[in-house]
């Protein structure tokens, strides 16, 4: 059986958003189109680097000679998404993912596929084809947007400690010994 592929092609949404609060946070990339609604589990770091490397690949397109892609360079305000997450079921939590650029549509491409369980020992050929991939396609503006935001929500998280840079849990903070 083939893997079941949730694909967004100019979804009417695509965000991160956070459940939880800080310290204690679940990471979700969401993404909507019309009555479709799909959302994965992330870890934070996957959050900040995939926020990071689009907003490599839309300012290596916007540096390109005549920015054929029309590329902003900062986020269209009309494309802004403060609002939280739509109530949904995951589909998966997320392994691996690829990011890339769709030169025919100009669309930032983001693929991704669940972690895979290193404690099945013996999985059958049908178990390895039928897992879940998620692919959205966005444009410039809103691939430039939801960059924005996810680097906001992850930065949204417990503050650093001033004296260790460790973060502060709501219920107080003791900096590790600078020795250990």
């Amino acid at each position: 059986m083939a893997p079941l592929v949730h694909e967004f092609d100019w979804p009417d949404r695509a965000v991160v958003g956070t459940i939880g609060p800080p310290g204690d946070r679940t990471f979700y990339l969401q993404v909507r189109a019309g009555r479709r609604l799909a959302s994965v589990v992330l870890e934070k770091q996957q959050s900040a680097l995939l926020a990071e490397k689009i907003e490599e690949i839309l300012d290596q397109l916007r540096a390109v000679e005549g920015n054929p892609a029309s590329v902003p360079a900062s986020t269209p305000p009309e494309l802004v998404d403060n609002d939280g997450l739509e109530p949904d079921q995951d589909l998966f939590r997320i392994g691996t993912m690829g990011l890339g650029w769709d030169p025919a549509t100009a669309q930032i491409v983001i693929e991704a596929h669940p972690v895979i369980d290193a404690d099945d020992e013996d999985p059958t050929p049908d178990d390895e084809d039928t897992t879940d991939v998620l692919r959205v396609r966005m444009p410039v503006g809103a691939a430039r947007a939801f960059a924005r935001r996810t680097r906001e929500v992850v930065a949204a998280g417990r503050p650093a400690c001033p004296l260790c840079g460790h973060p502060v849990d709501p219920d107080g903070h003791v900096c590790p010994d600078p020795e250990d």
